[in-house]
């Protein structure tokens, strides 16, 4: 039929934005294009509770029955198996793991103490709100404990669900942060208790990806929610090591569960916390049951029956008395009892039984001066107990066994060390390490990718905090962070240059090449994938640390990390061209200390063939505001002291929260220029230096070969919009500036319905009656894809309801085949005095189009006097038009037009009637019966 296919030829640049026809979701009217999006909304509830993998039977590797509920719901759909591992991360039980399980005849004692009785007393929820909190000294054993309370509430809680999670200053990021925490006790709930899925936000659930960046404040949201929804089961959370984590973020979580502890109380909803950490730092919870383990008769028990057991020095009034004293001098530090039982095993194993009480009154009773004792009894293999220290105390994040043992090898040899596991086996590794730490270090017992880290906590704290570090880098006379840093930064560059003398450059920049490399290098050479990668992280914390590294870069073979680092990098977009600068590789990893050391002309605005574009643009996509300020600061060098360029740099505030902006996703638009891709950021300042430091390259009214401008990208980028125009007309952007098809700014907003865009460049003295090259008004785009608000700005502004476009169309023809209020729209412009029943250039009303949308806005053009059989230059009707649509409310559509005149039997050039192009029966059988 001709008349539905000259509808659609109307406009071409609006061809992209007809309207899809509609579906009718009961709550909901989507048209077509929604309906892919609307069929997965409605399929997350279908399978709300179809839950979990294969490792749902499962909690912490313990093996369980499934239940009823889990037994059915083996199918997981796709979008929530992304948002479970999305909370997923490596080394998620790693701490709880690790922590080696109590004897056999220490800890029962706190099942039978008032406090822990108290705590799981329900009648007594008001006095605690359900929270017990255990505290202790340093290498108490809180942790062993809070195992063990963990291990009990398991076998004996089943009607319960038992969620938990131990802090760990030792593992990586998340092993130590409340983001950490969030996510693992989501994760572990949503895995216990299938049926709060169906109570998640499948609007939430649909937007996650496997890759998912979650923040803190959207983790607790989401974990209070889920509460929430407990109903009337039983949630027992326990959480070690509270002083393991940033102590904001710590005030900030017990805060948010005392609120839930609170509600939960209130409701009586079931909701038990179990809390450890040290004395200090000090947060007050009026509601709780605290419990000191210092001086409990239980703990002291404990001690004696770990010596009992494990101090295997017989039963002889001397190993009694040694037994005694070192119980009277642990003070109840059971770490330090676990150490010098280790000390004095060996003295006695050496049959040096009667030194025994010399050595117990030698030792020091303070747990920190005994890890300086240990440090410091002898000079054996001193090079590595200082590379070990140093490494497990500043590498970026904890190394594997393997790691370190050639991390330490090839400094102390200065070799690249091969790993030849005949030669070398596993229990070696972990063997040397022992004696290199000299018992301070440990290899984790995590299941997946063990690490190496110190036996507790309170060492890391002896070597930082009580200066401890000093003690084995005797010759050390600034900034002890900082020597450490560039020692590594020695040892990552020895390790790689001997790595490359002995084994070349890669093959190739091929997939299957890159692949090849990797796979062989980190088999054979363990420790290069952390050498080439972290190389610049050690050498920027020495540079931050005032050790210049001038003289390092000097020498520093950049094209050849380039092509290791690529061999690295999983994913191609992060790879980088071995013509890529240092300023724009410091840049993109914001190591902000070398950018202020580093030497040369180079700008930060220059554009180079990487994907950020710019040394600048690399900071701003990374998100580091401190880097892109030192950017800034080092274009100031050479400047006078006047210049405008020091006043920006000081207005650049750093601490800025971005709301908005680029990201690691962005890409630079070679086409657009520099200042373009600048303006995608809403950083003013940034864009006023470009522009005032003569680095921009490109005029402001710069446009494209597409036409865009500097106006028109910050149109549809920016999100601070008043602000970016208003800056871009002070530097002399012209306002009415055009692109390709020959539209204005003002155009664009109103196309795109944005109301503060349209109104603040109608102050501006935007032309309202400025066309396009089709004659197309700004009304006129308003009316198809913008708002009613932003046509009552035009409209107020002084356009015209009655100018056509080059095919005779007024405001009102697009208003009528608008996806998006065309009945306002339509009613907004008649009140305006549109003419209902003008014809564009193919004969057609407005009515005809308003066919295809259904018959409200049929029956409103029919009411302010258009006429029902008004035939195009081809004959076509409203009712013809009507007839042929398939969307769901052709059939009201038709029958409304019918009741209100329409000739049914009218036939058009081509010979048809309606219902010849009819397109159910429904409407075949309507038609006809008026006929």
């Amino acid at each position: 039929m001709s008349g539905p296919s000259q509808l659609h030829q109307a406009g071409s640049e609006f061809a992209s934005t007809i309207t899809g026809h509609n579906v009718d979701l009961g709550n909901k009217t989507l048209t077509r294009r929604d309906t892919a999006q609307t069929i997965n909304y409605h399929n997350y509830y279908g399978h709300s509770t179809a839950i979990l993998d294969e490792k749902a039977c499962e909690h912490r590797g313990e093996k369980r029955k499934c239940t009823d509920e889990e037994e059915q719901s083996r199918q997981i759909n796709p979008p929530l198996e992304n948002l479970l591992q999305s909370l997923r991360f490596n080394q998620i039980d790693a701490r709880h793991d690790n922590i080696k399980k109590a004897h056999a005849k220490t800890c029962k004692w706190i099942l039978k103490r008032g406090e822990y009785l108290d705590w799981l007393n329900p009648d007594k929820v008001d006095e605690h709100h359900g929270f017990l909190w255990i505290k202790g000294k340093p290498g108490a054993g809180k942790s062993t404990l809070m195992k063990f309370i963990l291990s009990n509430a398991r076998r004996r809680m089943k009607d319960k669900t038992i969620i938990s999670f131990f802090f760990n200053a030792r593992g990586e990021e998340l092993e130590k942060s409340t983001t950490g925490m969030y996510r693992s006790l989501l994760l572990q709930m949503l895995q216990q208790l299938p049926r709060l899925h169906s109570l998640l936000d499948p609007g939430l659930i649909l937007g996650i990806s496997e890759n998912h960046d979650w923040s803190v404040e959207a983790l607790r949201t989401l974990f209070e929610q889920t509460l929430e929804g407990l109903g009337d089961s039983s949630v027992v959370v326990f959480i070690d090591a509270l002083d393991e984590c940033d102590e904001s973020e710590i005030r900030s979580m017990v805060s948010s569960f005392k609120n839930l502890g609170n509600l939960s109380a209130a409701e009586g909803v079931s909701f038990q916390v179990c809390l450890a950490s040290r004395h200090y730092p000090h947060i007050t919870m009026p509601k709780k049951i605290e419990l000191v383990l210092e001086g409990q008769e239980g703990h002291d028990q404990d001690i004696i029956s770990y010596l009992d057991s494990e101090l295997e020095i017989g039963d002889s009034k001397l190993a009694q008395e040694v037994r005694a004293q070192i119980k009277e001098k642990a003070s109840g530090v059971f770490m330090w009892v676990v150490l010098v039982s280790g000390i004095l095993q060996q003295k006695y194993d050496q049959g040096r039984i009667h030194t025994l009480k010399k050595t117990i009154r030698e030792i020091p009773g303070d747990l920190h001066e005994l890890f300086r004792d240990i440090l410091t009894r002898d000079d054996t293999n001193k090079d590595e107990l200082l590379l070990c220290i140093q490494w497990v105390l500043f590498a970026r994040h904890p190394l594997k066994p393997e790691q370190l043992y050639f991390a330490i090898r090839s400094h102390t040899e200065y070799a690249t060390c091969k790993w030849d596991r005949d030669e070398i086996p596993e229990d070696a590794v972990g063997n040397f390490i022992l004696s290199s730490s000299k018992g301070l270090a440990e290899v984790t017992r995590a299941k997946q990718d063990p690490t190496v880290q110190f036996i507790h906590e309170s060492v890391r704290d002896f070597l930082l905090k009580d200066n401890g570090l000093r003690v084995i880098l005797l010759d050390a006379s600034g900034d002890l962070s900082a020597e450490s840093h560039d020692q590594l930064k020695k040892c990552c560059f020895e390790y790689t240059q001997s790595y490359w003398k002995e084994n070349g450059l890669p093959a190739g920049d091929s997939k299957h090449q890159i692949l090849e490399t990797r796979v062989l290098a980190d088999y054979g050479f363990p420790f290069l994938r952390y050498a080439v990668q972290n190389i610049l992280y050690h050498a920027n914390a020495a540079e931050e640390g005032h050790i210049d590294q001038t003289r390092f870069f000097g020498s520093f073979p950049l094209a050849n990390w380039i092509r290791h680092n690529n061999v690295f990098q999983d994913k191609e977009v992060r790879r980088h061209t071995t013509g890529a600068s240092l300023l724009y590789l410091l840049a993109e990893y914001n190591f902000g200390g070398l950018i202020e050391s580093h030497q040369g002309s180079q700008s930060c605005f220059d554009i180079e063939g990487e994907r950020y574009g710019a040394p600048i643009l690399a900071a701003m996509a990374t998100g580091s505001r401190p880097t892109v300020w030192k950017l800034l600061k080092r274009e100031t060098r050479d400047e006078p002291a006047t210049s405008r360029l020091h006043s920006l740099c000081n207005e650049y505030d750093v601490e800025k929260k971005r709301k908005h902006g680029i990201g690691r996703s962005f890409r630079f638009n070679t086409t657009w220029g520099l200042l373009c891709n600048i303006l995608q950021d809403d950083d003013l300042i940034v864009a006023s230096f470009a522009i005032a430091s003569s680095k921009a390259y490109t005029s402001i009214n710069f446009r494209t070969p597409r036409g865009e401008t500097p106006f028109s990208v910050a149109i549809q980028h920016s999100h601070d919009i008043s602000a970016t125009l208003g800056f871009l007309i002070e530097n002399g952007v012209y306002i009415e500036s055009r692109d390709q098809l020959k539209r204005t700014p003002l155009c664009l907003a109103a196309a795109n319905g944005n109301t503060a865009v349209v109104a603040f460049l109608l102050k501006n003295g935007a032309n309202v009656q400025k066309t396009c090259m089709h004659g197309k008004t700004p009304l006129t785009y308003a009316a198809r894809g913008g708002s009613e608000e932003c046509m009552r700005l035009l409209i107020s502004g002084g356009a015209s309801v009655a100018a056509t476009d080059d095919w005779g169309q007024t405001a009102l023809f697009q208003a009528a085949c608008s996806p998006n209020e065309p009945e306002a729209k339509m009613q907004l412009l008649i009140g305006h005095g549109a003419d209902a029943h003008r014809v564009d250039n193919s004969g057609c009303t407005p009515l005809s189009y308003a066919a295809l949308l259904g018959a409200k806005a049929c029956q409103l053009l029919l009411d302010h006097g258009a006429d029902v059989n008004a035939a195009d230059n081809r004959g076509g009707t409203p009712l013809s038009y009507a007839a042929s649509c398939h969307a769901y409310g052709a059939e009201d559509c038709v029958q409304l037009l019918l009741h209100r005149g329409a000739i049914p039997d009218k036939v058009d050039e081509a010979g048809n009637t309606a219902l010849s192009y009819a397109t159910t029966k429904a409407v075949q059988d309507l038609i006809s019966s008026y006929i």
